[in-house]
């Protein structure tokens, strides 16, 4: 027996557009059926999907899980990211990696290293 990760999940205010954020950021698209209430990106694709559901209680601190992207074209990358609508937070250079600490629109805190 064998268990298997299909859905990172995140709580959201609105899923759809959380949902439309992560799935730019992935160049990829909001599955079908997607509402504010209940949204997926990925469900059809390799690894696990991301999934978002509508909570009525906002994010208090910081989530103590996160995402961490890596891409070569890392400052091309962040300023896409950016005009997407997520935040600067901070950016590292530590333990022989380059990264950017970001929020997304919603707050939740997420990494982009630079593949070297």
């Amino acid at each position: 027996m064998s268990i298997a990760l299909e859905h990172v999940t995140f709580d959201s205010a609105d899923a759809a557009t959380l949902a439309a954020f992560w799935a730019q950021v992935l160049d990829s698209q909001v599955d079908a059926g997607g509402n504010e209430f209940f949204a997926t990106v990925n469900k059809e694709g390799d690894g696990p999907a991301l999934m978002f559901i509508q909570v009525p209680e906002e994010r208090v601190g910081k989530n103590r899980l996160h995402l961490d992207l890596a891409t070569a074209d890392w400052a091309t990358e962040v300023d896409r990211l950016v005009g997407l609508g997520a935040k600067r937070l901070s950016e590292y250079d530590e333990y022989g990696t380059h990264w950017i600490t970001l929020a997304d629109p919603e707050g939740n805190v997420f990494d982009l290293a630079e593949l070297r």
